[in-house]
């Protein structure tokens, strides 16, 4: 598997199993811009999930994500911690922020949380 591209299948602490890999989770500003460039170059559509551990919405609706993954296999799932990537993730201003994208461009963007909303959302981009 190429750096900066690892999959997990329980990348946090207590996050259900990811049995399709294809949730993904950057540690580093390294890790998201290589996994970025790869979602950019890509036609396969994309979740982006930024976070931050000291968000208690954020860490509410992480479960639900990571759940959702399984869900929604032709989607790639992305998680990253904007205080363990802030160079790449200085754009964000409200966690948790989801960005949508398809055919390499973001089509969509969704503030909050709201498990029902993201299904939704995840359906419509999927």
């Amino acid at each position: 598997m190429e750096k900066g591209l690892s999959s997990s299948s329980s990348s946090k602490e207590g996050l259900p199993l990811n049995s399709h890999s294809n949730f993904k989770t950057a540690s580093t500003d390294d890790e998201l811009s290589n996994i970025l460039f790869h979602i950019k170059s890509s036609k396969t559509p994309a979740v982006v999930n930024y976070g931050a551990s000291w968000c208690r919405v954020c860490s509410e609706i992480l479960p639900a994500f990571h759940r959702l993954s399984n869900n929604f296999q032709k989607l790639s799932f992305v998680y990253a911690d904007i205080d363990e990537c802030p160079e790449t993730t200085q754009h964000i201003r409200y966690t948790p922020t989801f960005q949508f994208f398809r055919d390499g461009e973001k089509v969509d963007e969704m503030y909050g949380a709201g498990e029902e909303r993201l299904r939704d959302r995840l359906w419509l981009h999927s």
